[in-house]
């Protein structure tokens, strides 16, 4: 498809973001991972006490929520997203009282409070597992996965794991085989046992009554499996690229049919819904990775009974070209009709962003053009903690790793360690105001030196600039409700086109380290001042090196 092909608009229904149950329509969502965040019992591990003890920087960042990554009771072998008890928060992290003074705080400060969910599989330490695998005739041996062996011994099928080896592990108590598709210690939940379901729901409930304002609920395509165990078709070697996954990762060799995103699970999501809609304002945010995200994310927002919203792996991927961008938001504007996009540039999953697209090194002129870029699409954002400083992947050595996909994949994947590292609120060394001890991950020097109090006392900090520029989008309503369309220009440089009744809005972006020109060919004039390095001159501008500017435009 030719660039200009993608090159259109396309009108949305009007939503007014401002009545209280639409607050996330364009919201700005800032994602704490607990861990690396602020500790305040010195064992060097984040935890809820030092988030309510930071709830005013988040505050003055101008977000609209706060997205937290799993608390809950877990072994931590995945960190967290091994559950083993839905409504305990796990011992590092603090109590369950700690967590009520969390939304208390939060809620003084007019911060919506969305909490992780793990729907498709638990910890093999949760008590459902435990007593599933006791026999194939207890009340949960229906509650995971099991399958019998085929007649030469061997696992069901050929699905695999993400973390690995076959998605199947043996267990010698059931004589069968349970289905696992991350580690073989987090076993996958049976989405077509009623009973299941409604335990489920049950567990959203739980948070819900205690005050949270929705969930972000992880590889939420993954709860349902084909019930007949189909092999999944072999995937051509050309084609083993995206979604996350490098060409030679064994997860990337097949296409994945049957082991996830199976049609059962839209009936499950309404029903989400549904619970969710008996608490005014809750909302669903869904991670979606899977053979067409794009395809999925659109029926999972379809028509107001699914997912609130959700977001896909396409802008958390390597590719950083003016195409890719178009191409990634058109095809997706072109599908998702009435629903709703969410968009991130980083997670605690990828590499950050300022060295996956970047150089590498600290650069905060490409940092404020990266969140300003994000923040112009149409739908709402997700910023992860550190992105606002500016970070760069930290540098983590063998021996320190963590992640079990790294210590796995070493060398040829690094992990997911170093976008994990704990943050700085100060200069100190070897600890940066994280904590008194050794952190369990090492803090990396260069964010020392670029620490939260070093930046607050630099004006032209990128800590600075996401306050400023988050307070100037909250009042401009074409970049949070208007329709999307891009704009031709000379390579290298994007135009994003928002507009709003009858007013627009253009938004440009360098995404090169070389200065651009651009001749619009009608009267521009400049929307605010954000980047000294851009210099408009009537109907053109000059963009420097990652440069980037908002124009009125007179069409």
């Amino acid at each position: 498809m030719t660039r200009a092909a993608l090159n259109q608009k396309i009108i949305h229904p009007l939503v007014n973001p401002l009545l209280d149950n639409q607050w996330w329509r364009g919201a700005v969502i800032y994602q704490v991972y607990p861990r690396s965040f602020c500790d305040t019992n010195g064992d060097g591990i984040g935890d809820i006490p030092g988030i309510i003890s930071k709830l005013d920087y988040i505050s003055e960042l101008g977000v609209d929520a706060l997205w937290v990554s799993p608390f809950f009771k877990s072994p931590m072998k995945d960190f967290g997203y091994d559950i083993s008890d839905y409504r305990d928060v796990d011992p590092i992290f603090g109590k369950l009282s700690d967590f009520d003074e969390l939304i208390a705080q939060a809620k003084r400060r007019n911060i919506k409070v969305m909490i992780d969910q793990v729907l498709s599989h638990t910890s093999d330490q949760h008590d459902w597992f435990k007593e599933s695998r006791q026999s194939k005739n207890n009340p949960k041996s229906d509650w995971y996965v099991w399958a019998d062996p085929k007649d030469d011994g061997s696992a069901p099928n050929n699905w695999i794991s993400i973390f690995g080896g076959s998605a199947w592990q043996w267990d010698e108590t059931r004589r069968q085989y349970y289905l696992h598709n991350f580690l073989s210690s987090q076993p996958d939940l049976n989405f077509h046992c009623d009973e299941l379901r409604a335990q489920i729901l049950d567990e959203l409930e739980f948070w819900l009554k205690r005050g949270v304002d929705g969930f972000r609920l992880d590889a939420i395509n993954f709860c349902y499996h084909d019930k007949e165990l189909r092999d999944n078709p072999v995937k051509p070697i050309e084609e083993r690229t995206g979604r996350g996954f490098s060409p030679d990762n064994p997860y990337a060799a097949q296409y994945h049919y049957y082991d996830n995103t199976q049609d059962e699970n839209l009936a499950f999501l309404e029903s989400v819904r549904e619970l969710l809609d008996r608490y005014p304002g809750a909302v669903a945010l869904g991670e979606i990775n899977s053979e067409d995200s794009l395809k999925t994310l659109s029926e999972y927002t379809e028509g107001g009974k699914r997912l609130h919203m959700g977001y896909n792996f396409e802008l958390l991927a390597d590719e950083f070209s003016t195409d890719h961008i178009i191409d990634t938001v058109n095809s997706l504007e072109n599908v998702i009709g009435a629903g709703w996009p969410c968009w991130a540039v980083s997670n605690h999953d990828v590499t950050r962003v300022v060295s996956r697209w970047g150089s590498g090194e600290y650069n905060r002129r490409f940092a404020k053009m990266t969140l300003a870029l994000a923040a112009s699409l149409r739908g709402t954002l997700c910023v992860y903690q550190g992105e606002e400083l500016g970070y760069t992947e930290a540098s983590i050595e063998q021996h320190q790793l963590q992640d079990p996909f790294g210590i796995e994949f070493w060398p040829e994947f690094k992990g997911r360690d170093g976008c994990r590292t704990p943050l700085a609120w100060n200069d100190s060394e070897p600890f940066g105001g994280f904590s008194c001890s050794d952190a369990w991950l090492p803090l990396d020097p260069a964010h020392i030196q670029n620490s939260v109090l070093a930046q607050q006392a630099e004006k032209e900090s990128v800590l600075n600039f996401y306050k400023l520029f988050l307070k100037w989008r909250r009042n401009v309503r074409a970049l949070v409700e208007g329709d999307v369309s891009f704009l031709d220009g000379p390579e290298g440089l994007l135009i994003i086109q928002r507009e709003l009744d009858g007013t627009s809005l253009i938004a440009c972006f360098n995404l090169t380290d070389k200065p651009i020109q651009w001749n619009a060919g009608h009267e521009l004039t400049l929307a605010v001042d954000f980047d000294s390095h851009s210099k408009i001159d009537s109907n053109a501008v000059e963009f420097g090196p990652y440069g980037f500017a908002y124009l009125n435009s007179r069409l």
